[in-house]
């Protein structure tokens, strides 16, 4: 039997625990782990040699399989380039098993290669990080190395959902003899947890109702979530029957409920005073993780509720609007049952919060009434792109949008009920743009669904080893807003006034999206007038076998001048 026989039973410890796809990136000291893996025949591996860029990959396939996602590097600076995907998914609640290798401990700090402090390197980051022993021949380490993996798993799979590291030290010889037979352990350990039910018992249910009814103006506010379309039924039946507005943006997948206030970011950006205290709830009840709109943020926090109950299965929440008070810890489905069994008389108090109601509904029409008449400008600009491209999305697709202006405009814009079937994706854990256009890659490798991805130049050129592979995506399509830099610090308020905005926020760029395809043989789309945009829609979305990235070159004075006027349009409405 081989000395690295437990390690290679890893392989097969984690395919016993369900998991099915592994990213690995290239090295000598992982040796070990890359033939468990790449041997194992329930295991679906891929190799990408920026360990950044395979980190984020295994982010987006763990996302698109809804199963942790495997992930294995060398020893060095190879464990660092995987901290920003880590991060994202510790905050996104992503599950990722990351297993890096590493030098024996007497070798730290002695001048050999490759040698770097592993040992808890991505912090708080981790939901658990474990040591595996560095000598594997004694029975108990044989014994601890499964159960630390066990354990590591597990950890990943309980709410939240997140990473775990798990440091594997490993002596020379590091390769298997070609002699030498290779076979997993004919038995495994593999230990499950069967997780608590998160139900809301009898007593617990009577009381939030008596607290209940003593509110009139109840507030719903979905944050980002997956998509779950039994769930969504059910809450929008809820809703309807008590007469509660629920606010989602794009990214709460929460669009296939007919009367979700979609745009409450671009209307509470521009309404009065007195507009924004009719909306004041008394309670306000949310679920699901971060919201995009900066608005929404201030007016909860502006116009606080008397009370907050935030809803989620574990854990400690966060406090995002100051003003929590209660954290009920079920499922929203266990939730929206007690609100659905909840008694609703028919009487004034009832009356107040249909009122309510109506009162969301009234601005959520304005705005959209706004966003009908703007389009089209005398000029062509990536808002109005990003509105062509919603409303010509397949049925079935997921959605990608990469952070800054580019989840902004498409939450903007909206989803509508008919797009039930576009499953929207972004990196709004962390919210930066490092890894954005390879989690959408990871997504297109899991399964063969349409992948459409939005992003500004800035998010696209800085991900390009996102595409640096050899697993063909011909169901990926990038759309790329090129305005040469980054838009966002032309916008908001602080950095578009200084002097050093252009060179040092802004960051102005020459690139163009068209040499990129060259290189990795793509098919290169440009758009440059109106005229074209329909055909070019057309071709764009022809899943024909061929990657695609759509570009637009514009420049950030009419980006920022367009966007300047949908907001002079909304607050007329309020000046009138």
């Amino acid at each position: 039997m081989s000395r690295y026989q437990p390690i290679y039973d890893i392989a097969a410890l984690c395919a016993g625990k369900g998991i099915t796809n592994v990213v690995l990136s290239p090295g000598s000291r992982c040796a070990p782990l890359t033939v468990a893996f790449t041997r194992h025949n329930k295991l679906t591996c891929r190799t990408i040699s920026d360990e950044r860029s395979a980190a984020f990959i295994g982010l987006g396939i763990a996302q698109q399989t809804r199963k942790a996602t495997a992930l294995v590097c060398t020893s060095g600076t190879a464990v660092y380039n995987y901290a920003p995907a880590i991060a994202e998914a510790f905050f996104s609640k992503t599950p990722l098993v990351v297993f890096t290798a590493d030098r024996p401990a007497e070798w730290v700090a002695q001048q050999d290669g490759q040698t770097i402090f592993q040992q808890g390197i991505f912090g708080n980051h981790v939901k658990g990080f474990f040591q595996l022993p560095q000598d594997y021949e004694h029975p108990d380490a044989v014994w601890a190395i499964n159960r630390m993996v066990n354990d590591a798993i597990n950890l990943s799979l309980q709410y939240p959902q997140g990473p775990v590291h798990i440091n594997a030290p490993f002596r020379d010889p590091l390769y298997p003899e070609a002699t030498n037979s290779f076979a997993y352990s004919e038995v495994v350990s593999v230990q499950d947890i069967i997780p608590a039910e998160k139900t809301l018992s009898a007593s617990t249910r009577k009381q939030l109702a008596k607290e209940l009814s003593g509110y009139h103006k109840i507030l719903l506010v979905g944050g980002q979530q997956q998509h779950e379309a039994a769930v969504t039924q059910f809450i929008e039946q809820v809703i309807q029957k008590h007469n509660l507005p629920l606010v989602g943006d794009v990214i709460s997948n929460l669009h296939d409920i007919n009367n979700l206030v979609r745009h409450a970011d671009l209307f509470l950006s521009q309404a009065n005073e007195e507009v924004k205290k009719s909306l004041q709830p008394d309670l306000l009840i949310t679920f699901g993780e971060s919201v995009i709109s900066k608005n929404i943020k201030l007016f909860l926090r502006q116009f606080p509720a008397k009370a907050h109950w935030h809803i989620q299965p574990a854990g400690t929440p966060a406090d995002t609007f100051q003003g929590l008070t209660r954290t009920i810890h079920t499922e929203p489905a266990e939730f929206f049952d007690f609100l659905d069994k909840s008694e609703t008389p028919e009487n004034f108090e009832h009356q107040k919060q249909s009122n309510y109601q109506k009162l969301w509904e009234i601005e959520e029409r304005k705005a959209l009434r706004c966003l009908e008449e703007f389009f089209p400008q005398p000029e062509f600009a990536e808002l109005e792109l990003v509105s062509e491209l919603i409303k010509s999305l397949p049925e079935d697709c997921t959605l990608h949008l990469a952070n800054s202006m580019s989840v902004r405009y498409t939450n903007f814009i909206g989803l509508t009920a008919n797009k039930k079937n576009v499953l929207v994706f972004s990196n709004r854990g962390t919210s930066g743009i490092d890894g954005c256009t390879s989690t959408a890659v990871g997504h297109a490798l899991a399964n063969n669904k349409p992948a459409i991805l939005i992003t500004g130049d800035m998010a696209f050129f800085y991900d390009r080893n996102a595409f640096w592979n050899n697993y063909p995506t011909p169901n990926l399509r990038v759309v790329v807003l090129n305005n040469h830099g980054g838009t966002i610090f032309n916008m908001i308020d602080g950095p578009s006034s200084l002097p050093e905005s252009g060179e040092f926020f802004v960051t102005r760029q020459n690139l163009s999206a068209k040499k990129l395809c060259e290189e990795f043989g793509f098919d290169y789309l440009k758009i440059d007038n109106r005229r074209k945009v329909a055909n070019i829609l057309k071709d764009f979305l022809d899943f024909d076998g061929s990657t695609k990235i759509l570009e637009l070159e514009t420049s950030h004075n009419l980006n920022k001048t367009i966007f300047e006027s949908l907001k002079k349009k909304i607050k007329q409405q309020y000046e009138s």
